[in-house]
């Protein structure tokens, strides 16, 4: 009845090794070794990561900041025009 998926081509001369999924543990030393190693890169890379970051946020919010006051109207300029 056809062949299956894993059989559409024969190739030589190439050993091919696995194991079964039933046989894999899904979440090998996900506690004991998984979450310390998560917060060992975090805090490697928080440092390089967040001055720039920073830096760049306060520039964003000060240039917000002076562009909504440079849109304002100055009331003095406007006092003779009665």
């Amino acid at each position: 009845m056809g062949r299956h998926f894993g059989d559409l081509a024969k190739i030589r001369h190439i050993i091919t090794y696995s194991i079964s999924p039933f046989e894999q543990r899904a979440f090998p030393n996900y506690f004991s070794k998984g979450i310390p190693n998560v917060w060992r890169r975090f805090t490697a890379s928080f440092f390089k990561v967040a001055p720039p970051m920073t830096l760049m946020y306060l520039t964003y919010t000060w240039g917000n900041s002076a562009y909504e006051q440079g849109k304002r109207k100055n009331a003095a300029d406007f006092e003779n025009d009665a």
